[in-house]
């Protein structure tokens, strides 16, 4: 049986690209495209109207991680059996999309990644030197809490199975940036199966990108979650935001005390 392909975009002033982004995609493969609008000031709700696109507004800029669970909600909501984040700003090559979905659909990946330092290297293409050597970085920050061997965490063309999104509490986690990291955290809790495919990118203008004191701010919050988990995962302090909804539920149907 088919699997129902829904692509997600949370989108922020995205009206330059947006069109462009959209007609890349492989659409004999996407059943649904989702645009969730997080108070742009510019026409991208026009645009994704003008499109056919199902549209959901913000009515002000909730931020990056808000947008996300909006679109995962919904994306739920509609049926899909695999969830497929692509920026409309055109940095991540949409038509790339069979591939990223690939690992699900042959059934070795939970999680797929889009992963821009896996082949050619990014800066040849135009990633900042200081974001290349912090993307590094806070990878192999990742790898060693996580103990994961991935090229990237970082990316934004990602790809999640239902049962993925079903299992964790994505709602508790931040509306800011530093959600991308906080899902990631909560798969690997739960032992998911993450995969990555090599995904170039463009840097261009109209790309959104983040600046160096954004940057800044996202990698110190990267560092403060991986100490959260590592105090979790050692059993030195729970969090209830790594722990599975699934597990959660049947322990309060027991009558035991809910996690704190």
């Amino acid at each position: 049986m088919k699997r129902k392909v829904v692509v997600v975009m949370p989108a922020y002033n995205a009206a330059r690209t947006l069109h462009l982004t959209y007609t890349k995609l492989p659409h004999d493969i996407v059943d649904q495209v989702i645009l969730v609008d997080d108070g742009s000031r510019d026409e991208t709700a026009r645009i994704a109207l003008e499109l056919g696109l199902e549209l959901f507004v913000h009515t002000r800029n909730y931020g990056y991680g808000a947008n996300q669970k909006t679109c995962y909600r919904e994306a739920l909501r509609a049926g899909a059996d695999i969830v497929v984040m692509v920026h409309p700003d055109y940095q991540y090559d949409p038509s790339l999309l069979p591939e990223v979905i690939r690992p699900i659909q042959e059934g070795r990946a939970d999680v797929v990644l889009g992963s821009r330092l896996l082949g050619a290297d990014p800066r040849e293409r135009g990633m900042p030197w200081w974001k290349y050597i912090a993307n590094r970085f806070l990878t192999g920050a990742e790898n060693a809490v996580f103990r994961l061997r991935l090229a990237e965490y970082h990316t934004g063309y990602r790809a999640y199975t239902r049962d993925a999104l079903e299992a964790v509490n994505f709602q508790m986690n931040s509306d800011n940036f530093i959600f991308d990291q906080e899902i990631i955290a909560q798969f690997v809790e739960l032992k998911l199966r993450i995969d990555e495919v090599p995904v170039p990118t463009r840097y261009f203008p109209q790309a959104s990108s983040a600046s160096f004191l954004q940057s800044t701010v996202y990698g110190l919050s990267i560092l403060r979650l991986l100490a959260r988990y590592w105090a979790h995962a050692r059993g030195w302090k729970r969090n209830r935001q790594f722990e599975s909804l699934e597990r959660r539920y049947r322990t309060v149907r027991a009558g035991e005390p809910r996690p704190s």
